[in-house]
């Protein structure tokens, strides 16, 4: 929400403070004899800073003639694409509100909006970083070529000692410096717009849905791995120690038949005579194989 504030606003700071600048500076040549000369010379500039076709007229002093001059250099390229992304943004910025407040659900569907909102606003980070950068250089050469003193050696009557050459007024630089400033605070807005406009893609997303694991969160995994299977094969290992309880039976002296065919240990006086009456017979018979089958049991009802 901070960026659909602020980025238009310092967008049109950059390029209105740069597309709208206008100076001028100011020389005096006085000739050394006492004929008419153009003592004051004023000379004007403005964006798109086309210097070298920027001229003025000078005084020759050893006749009543004029020399037309120019200035040195063009620096049009840096100052218009410096404009140009303030535009582009300010635009852009102003597309990104709209459907930021009324597109909303189609902005997040299918995850096209974020995508496109993060390679746009890494376009224009790189954008305002290359422009910003270029201007300030810019910057720096016309304020050398617009120098009054850089002027006067351009002035062929200043070159005789006896003529006096003077600077009358400087450009004022302020805006110009005002619009470097609004560059990098761009450059600034939009680079650290790339982290949350990141966190709206589905990239940023699926990292936080499948999170890789650290090498202590695998060290934890494999302790716990190696107890559970510890724990399963220890208790593997006592079952089966233990006797089956069909081997119990199968057993023809075995502790299981003479806890139950032990003489005295069935008590037929206190079985009541409604009950049928069980035989006991021999414990254990045999087929014609000769194998044991268990004990068998005979219930014979009154």
């Amino acid at each position: 929400m901070c960026m659909v504030i602020f980025a238009p606003i310092f967008a049109i700071c950059a390029f209105a403070t740069c597309g709208g600048y206008y100076g001028h500076l100011q020389v005096k040549v006085d000739c050394a004899d006492s004929r008419p000369s153009n003592r004051s010379i004023v000379i004007d500039f403005g964006y798109p800073f086309r210097l070298h076709q920027v001229h003025f007229k000078a005084p020759l002093c050893d006749a009543k003639r004029h020399e037309i001059l120019f200035l040195d250099g063009d620096y049009s390229s840096a100052a218009q694409f410096f404009v140009t992304v303030g535009v582009i943004t300010f635009l852009y910025s102003l597309l990104a509100t709209v459907v930021y407040v009324f597109y909303q659900n189609k902005y997040l569907k299918n995850n096209r909006g974020p995508l496109v909102d993060f390679v746009v606003t890494v376009i224009f980070s790189l954008m305002w970083l290359v422009s910003t950068c270029f201007w300030a250089k810019a910057l720096t050469d016309i304020k050398t070529a617009t120098k009054p003193t850089k002027v006067l050696l351009l002035i062929s009557a200043c070159s005789a000692q006896e003529n006096k050459c003077t600077a009358a007024q400087e450009p004022l630089w302020s805006r110009l410096n005002a619009s470097v400033v609004f560059g990098f605070i761009n450059v600034i807005l939009w680079v650290g717009n790339i982290w949350f406009v990141f966190k709206e893609t589905g990239w940023y997303k699926m990292g936080h849905r499948y999170p890789t694991r650290s090498s202590s969160g695998k060290r934890e995994m494999r302790q716990r791995l190696y107890s559970e299977s510890s724990f399963e094969q220890s208790f593997d290992d006592a079952f089966a120690a233990r006797p089956s309880r069909q081997n119990s039976f199968n057993q023809p002296g075995g502790h299981f038949g003479q806890q139950a065919y032990r003489p005295g240990g069935f008590n037929q006086s206190q079985v009541s005579c409604d009950l049928p009456q069980t035989y006991l017979g021999q414990p254990v018979s045999y087929d014609s194989k000769g194998g044991p089958q268990g004990p068998m049991i005979i219930l014979n009802d009154k």
